[in-house]
């Protein structure tokens, strides 16, 4: 199987173990939606979960560049993201340079929330419900509502924003407040293990369909999208799982993620050494906060590349289209999509 070799590369053995090129290319990108092909890979998913897949507090994993437990990676993530939750426009404007603002733009527009070419009805805009993790700040699902709502005129879309962080669940919930009410109205906040989403606390009255003891249920999600924030979790391998378990047949598992430019030397070398000695001393500068940007920095590092990401969403059950990743501004980010496979 294809996904193996490039799987046990993209994990940590102690997981294992217990610019003109770039502007014209970017100005290339495809506004297609998701489609499998016949180049289409997929692993079939049984019921057998792998030892690396299923989380332990106590297995070693990496925060940055320092080996930690999974329990300690998410007591540290979560005390970074707590730090910059108000700044975090600012933090990410300073790590793609602006331009994850179009980033954000397109990965929403090649999935055209609302609009299914796929459903059984006559019409196209059936209802949706879409699941937003590491969502916090709302910029993923706010996006999705204005799509959905006002350009493919469907307001049977609702968006539930999960994270595990309650501090940047509370500047979206305060975010939202702008929106217009009927898509105030479609939006629900989750917060959540993306890793075990059968454990949730609704945040707020009007969280309807999920309670701390059933949490996320099967088959339940038209929609999982997560945008810069995979990278940070204890345990991928076993939040893939669960993106696959909450999706729907025919549903589509979409990530946006800071990537690897290295197919571009110069300019390769030129945004690693931006990274690494401007970056941490602006968060100094700026926000005060020198280390959550250091981490920030060096997790970008060692998030898998391109190709051992993709062949880990395989191994998870999904079958991904042509290659199963679009680079952005030269792989600085990609997209990354799979779907799980239909009922035959």
């Amino acid at each position: 199987m294809v996904a193996r070799p490039a799987l046990r590369r993209a994990i940590p053995s102690s997981l294992r173990t217990s610019s003109q090129t770039l502007l014209h290319a970017e100005s290339r990108i495809s506004r297609s939606s998701f489609s499998t092909t016949l180049q289409s890979q997929q692993k079939p998913n049984n019921n057998s979960v792998p030892e690396y897949a299923i989380p332990d507090p106590a297995r070693p994993t990496h925060f940055g560049f320092e080996t930690v437990t999974e329990a300690e990676k998410r007591e540290r993530v979560a005390g970074v993201f707590t730090s910059v939750a108000e700044s975090y426009d600012r933090m990410n404007d300073l790590m793609s340079f602006g331009w994850h603002r179009v980033w954000k733009d397109h990965f929403v527009a090649s999935l055209n929330p609302g609009f299914s070419p796929l459903t059984s009805s006559s019409d196209p805009r059936a209802p949706q419900h879409i699941l937003d993790i590491a969502g916090g700040t709302g910029d993923i699902a706010f996006r999705m509502l204005h799509t959905a709502h006002i350009l493919n005129g469907n307001p049977d879309v609702r968006v539930t924003i999960s994270d595990i962080n309650p501090a940047m669940l509370s500047v979206g919930k305060q975010r939202s407040a702008s929106l217009p009410a009927s898509q105030q109205a479609a939006l629900a906040f989750l917060e959540a293990n993306a890793e075990d989403l059968t454990q949730t606390k609704p945040l707020g009255a009007n969280q309807v369909g999920y309670s701390p003891t059933t949490g996320v249920p099967d088959e339940s999600v038209d929609l999982y999208t997560v945008a810069f924030g995979i990278r940070n979790f204890s345990n991928i391998p076993a939040a893939l799982r669960e993106a696959y378990r909450v999706l729907k047949p025919g549903g589509v598992f979409a990530c946006l993620e800071f990537s690897k430019a290295d197919k571009h030397p110069l300019f390769n070398t030129i945004y690693k050494q931006w990274s690494f000695s401007a970056i941490p001393l602006i968060g100094q500068l700026v926000a005060g906060d020198r280390d959550s940007y250091q981490y920030l920095v060096e997790s970008i590092e060692k998030f898998p590349s391109q190709e051992d990401f993709r062949d880990m969403i395989v191994d998870a059950g999904f079958v991904v289209g042509g290659q199963g990743y679009e680079d952005l501004t030269g792989g600085v980010a990609a997209i990354h999509k799979g779907m799980k496979p239909r009922r035959k």
